[in-house]
């Protein structure tokens, strides 16, 4: 990927990461922490990766992604308003009884959200049915689920798994957000789960490992797992709770937490001073 392209997905994530930090510290909720972790994912998910036409978001062959971590929809809204399913504007709205943006991914009033999500462990199964379909159909669309490395301890999820690997869901791709920490503490202490690229490989599935901060190997890993064939693929991406705001940063205390008149102060400033540094 070309530098100045880099450049241009970095700047994107970084405004994204501004305007999911207003909406959570406007509305006083939200899911701060795994929404900053996701972040680089989703924009280069929605900005390099999906086959998608925000003008045209139903389109029957379009690709699909199922935010399987509901929650984090301070990261979803913000990347979907800035390519253009929905104003910008419309994020102040979020999680307010006025507005049809709730605090999980709801597909029935946000344009652009294929899924409604929010009880965790479900989404990945849901993608797997829309994989079938497409595959019934003889549509060459692709699906993309994104789950929590806290989710993946539920049962559900290696159900799903199962599924994916019988049927050869070559056109599904899941995504696990590694950022280590779920909201009761660190993974590992709360349920372990490595080591997870074995795992996922017994079940049947191509592994794949990147950094969930570089916006480069994220947009490599989703075109190696594009030329996968006969069987689905996972990425584990290793991110960091909180990216992008030092005091959030590795914290499971932000996991659902809304920053304060003075946190959000500094977290802003914080942003900010990256998007300069980015544009300069």
């Amino acid at each position: 990927m070309e530098q100045s392209r880099v450049k241009e997905l970095e700047l994107l994530a970084t405004r994204a990461r501004l305007l999911g930090l207003k909406a959570v510290h406007d509305c006083a909720s939200g899911h701060i922490g795994g929404s900053l972790s996701a972040m680089d994912i989703l924009t280069v998910l929605y900005f390099e990766t999906l086959k998608v036409d925000p003008k045209d978001s139903k389109n029957p062959g379009r690709d699909r992604f199922v935010l399987s971590k509901g929650h984090c929809t301070p990261a979803l809204y913000p990347v979907l308003a800035l390519r253009g399913f929905f104003p910008v504007e419309d994020l102040k709205l979020f999680r307010s009884i006025e507005g049809h943006l709730s605090g999980h991914a709801e597909m029935h009033h946000v344009n652009g959200v294929d899924m409604s999500t929010g009880s965790l462990g479900q989404g990945l199964s849901a993608a797997v049915g829309m994989a079938v379909a497409g595959k019934l159909d003889r549509k060459d669309y692709r699906v993309y689920a994104l789950m929590g490395d806290g989710e993946i301890q539920e049962g559900q999820i290696w159900e799903a798994a199962m599924a994916a690997a019988k049927y050869k869901l070559d056109n599904l791709c899941g995504i696990v957000d590694l950022n280590g920490l779920q909201i009761d503490g660190a993974t590992a202490d709360v349920m372990p789960t490595e080591p997870l690229d074995k795992k996922w490989e017994s079940f049947g599935w191509h592994v794949i490992k990147a950094d969930g901060h570089n916006v480069s190997a994220v947009a490599a890993a989703f075109e190696e797992a594009k030329t996968v064939k006969g069987k689905p693929t996972v990425i584990l991406a290793k991110t960091v709770k909180g990216k992008g705001v030092s005091f959030m940063e590795n914290n499971a205390g932000w996991h659902g937490k809304a920053p304060n008149d003075e946190q959000y102060g500094i977290a802003k400033a914080e942003l900010e001073a990256r998007l300069k540094e980015l544009e300069g």
